[in-house]
C-alpha cells in the first residue's frame, strides 16, 4: 500500500484525484487542504510533518490568482516556490517520489509551435515567475524520482474555472466577448489527474524530469467558449476580441500549447481530445443530458 500525499485538496486538480483515487486501490491518500496545512507558514509546515513519511507527494497547491499575484508577490513566491522547496527537500529527505504541477506561463508564449520540455522559461508575469522559480528550486536540490508537470487552461466540474464562468455568463446574457488571440489547450483536471496516478508507480529516474500535459488539440478562448455553448445547447452569442480590448493587471502568453510527446512516449499515455473531454465535464455538470 503506497501513502500519497495529495496537496491542495480543495483546488480543482485536487478534488478530482480525490474523486477517482477509490480507483487505485493499492494507494492510501492523506488529503491537505488550507485548514489543515498553511502553505504561506513554513514553520507551519514543517511541524505538519514531524513524524509523517509519506512514500509519495503530489502537489497540486499553488497560488494561481494570476492578476491578483503581481500585487501579493510574496504571498505568491511563498506558495509557488518557497514552499515547493520545502516539499523538495522533504521528499529528497524521504526518499519519496514527487509529482509537482506547474504551468505554461514559464513560457513568454511567443512560438509558434508546440513548447517542448527544454525550450528557455521567460515568464512575463509574477505568477509564472514564482512557478519558474519553484521549478528551479526543485531542480537544484534534485530529489530522485521527481517529475514535474507543466499544464494549462485547466477546468474541472469543482472550483471556479472558464466553463463554469462561460455557462453562468451564457445563462444571463445574450451576448458575449471571449478573446480569439490567444491559443492554447484546455485540460480536463480529471484527465490529468488519472496521468498522474498511472504515471506515480511508474517513476523511476535519478534526476527531476520535465513533462508536458494537456489534452489534445488547439484551441482559442473563443473557440473553448464556443464549444461550450454549443455542445450544452446554450444559445448566447460569443463574439471574438482581441487581448487589448480585455486588459488585465498581468499579460497571458498568446501562444502557450504543449507538446506532449515526452509524456505520452515514457508513460504509454493515451491523451483524450479536448472537445472530448469537455462534454465529459459538461456531462458531470448536469448540463448535457
Amino acid at each position: 500500500m503506497r501513502n500519497i500525499l495529495v496537496t491542495g485538496a480543495n483546488g480543482q486538480l485536487g478534488s478530482e484525484i480525490r474523486s477517482i483515487g477509490s480507483l487505485y486501490p493499492e494507494s492510501s491518500f492523506t488529503f491537505t487542504d488550507r485548514e489543515m496545512l498553511d502553505l504561506s507558514n513554513l514553520c507551519a509546515i514543517e511541524e505538519f510533518f514531524k513524524g509523517k513519511k509519506f512514500d509519495a507527494i503530489i502537489n497540486c497547491a499553488a497560488y494561481t490568482a494570476v492578476d491578483k499575484a503581481e500585487s501579493e508577490r510574496e504571498l505568491a513566491d511563498t506558495i509557488n516556490h518557497r514552499f515547493v522547496s520545502m516539499l523538495a527537500t522533504i521528499a529528497q529527505r524521504d526518499f519519496a517520489k514527487l509529482i509537482h504541477i506547474s504551468t505554461d506561463y514559464v513560457f513568454d508564449g511567443k512560438h509558434h509551435r508546440p513548447y517542448i520540455e527544454t525550450d528557455p522559461t521567460d515568464p512575463q508575469g509574477v505568477y509564472g515567475k514564482t512557478k519558474c522559480d519553484g521549478e528551479n528550486a526543485i531542480l537544484g536540490i534534485a530529489p530522485q524520482n521527481t517529475i514535474i508537470i507543466r499544464t494549462s487552461w485547466v477546468y474541472s466540474s469543482y472550483g471556479n474555472n472558464f466553463v463554469k464562468t462561460m455557462l453562468r455568463l451564457g445563462k444571463e446574457r445574450e451576448s458575449l466577448g471571449v478573446i480569439f488571440d490567444q491559443v492554447g489547450t484546455p485540460t480536463y483536471a480529471r484527465d490529468l489527474a488519472h496521468a498522474i496516478l498511472e504515471i506515480l508507480p511508474n517513476i523511476n529516474n535519478e534526476q527531476p524530469e520535465i513533462y508536458h500535459y494537456s489534452n489534445e488539440g488547439v484551441a482559442s478562448w473563443y473557440d473553448f467558449a464556443t464549444a461550450i455553448f454549443e455542445l450544452s445547447g446554450v444559445t448566447c452569442q460569443v463574439n471574438p476580441i482581441t487581448t487589448d480590448q480585455y486588459p488585465t493587471p498581468a499579460s497571458r502568453p498568446h501562444y502557450s500549447l504543449l507538446n506532449k510527446t515526452k509524456i505520452k512516449n515514457d508513460f504509454s499515455l493515451s491523451i483524450p481530445h479536448w472537445r472530448d473531454s469537455l462534454k465529459g465535464c459538461l456531462e458531470q455538470l448536469g448540463e448535457i443530458t
